[in-house]
């Protein structure tokens, strides 16, 4: 892996909103309620309430307020809206276990390329995106907004996130996922979606409490992003030296039970409501597309 697999890349990450448009542009959407391919718009009101206000000739009955009417003794009527924009909320690990690779990119950098692509996903549908990165001192948080301009200000986000990562110590104290996803919870609206690309280590001790947590406010989707050598590593002993030149030995073995612990704790997060997808660091972005439909199914 070269030096310039270790740093986010913002020109890339920008160019993948045309991957992701591509994406959307191949799938078979149904547009109308009648066969053709002209787009119209949906039917019905919304389900928003807007306003309530006086009973005028020709509103629909339907529509009359039986509490405000009650109150006053005079009709009263719901006007109604659109549904407000989704807004998708990217949760980014930059912490130092995600700064790691054997092929291509660091993990930490496969995540924010897998990030960008959910993020311009969101865009391409009328959503406004955010940004929590965790791994500096502090977790960045960008605020959601709409478009390419929401997109951008995330990108910016990343970028600077990830510098900070790599220029604190490896061995500093970190935050845990659980508590993450808690910061995640509180800054997204109710019935948001968050999308978050760890590797999935040091979840902390109430990760699956806070999953729970979570799915009571909005969706969630794990990115689970994995290295080929963690996956595939072959049994032996392995030098290594940390980015503060810190040298040792890593014994490494190939049986299964580590694997099958792994395994084991996706399905009891998956069995509580999240969606599960693992993506490989070492494959390009452009070449998990399918593998982001899948983790994005609502949208399929």
């Amino acid at each position: 892996m070269s030096d310039k697999g270790t740093f986010i890349d913002t020109t890339a990450l920008i160019l993948l909103k045309h991957a992701a448009a591509n994406a959307r542009q191949n799938r078979n959407i149904r547009t109308q309620s009648m066969p053709g391919p002209i787009a119209t718009k949906r039917r019905g009101r919304g389900s928003e309430i807007d306003d309530i206000r006086l009973w005028t000739y020709g509103d629909d009955i339907r529509t009359i307020d039986r509490n405000s009417t009650a109150r006053t003794g005079v009709p009263h009527v719901k006007t109604f809206r659109e549904e407000r924009e989704h807004t998708t909320l990217l949760l980014a690990d930059f912490r130092p276990a995600m700064q790691f690779g054997t092929r291509r990119v660091f993990m930490s950098v496969a995540a924010a390329e897998i990030l960008a692509l959910s993020g311009w996903r969101a865009t391409e549908f009328g959503g406004r995106v955010g940004l929590l990165a965790i791994g500096g001192i502090e977790p960045l948080l960008v605020r959601a907004a709409p478009s390419d301009r929401g997109m951008l200000s995330v990108i910016s986000g990343m970028l600077k996130a990830h510098g900070q990562s790599l220029d604190l110590p490896s061995a500093r104290p970190v935050i845990p996922l659980d508590a993450s996803l808690r910061i995640a919870a509180k800054a997204l609206p109710r019935g948001g979606t968050i999308v978050l690309a760890s590797n999935l280590d040091d979840r902390g001790d109430q990760f699956e409490d806070a999953v729970q947590l979570v799915l009571h406010r909005c969706d969630l989707k794990i990115a689970c992003i994995s290295d080929a050598f963690e996956r595939n590593a072959p049994a032996g002993v392995f030098p290594f030296e940390t980015r503060d030149a810190v040298r040792g030995v890593r014994i490494v073995s190939n049986t299964s039970p580590v694997r099958k612990k792994r395994e084991e704790m996706l399905r009891r997060i998956e069995s509580l409501g999240a969606r599960i997808v693992e993506f490989h660091s070492e494959t390009e972005p452009e070449a998990q597309i399918n593998s982001l439909g899948e983790l994005h199914g609502r949208y399929s």
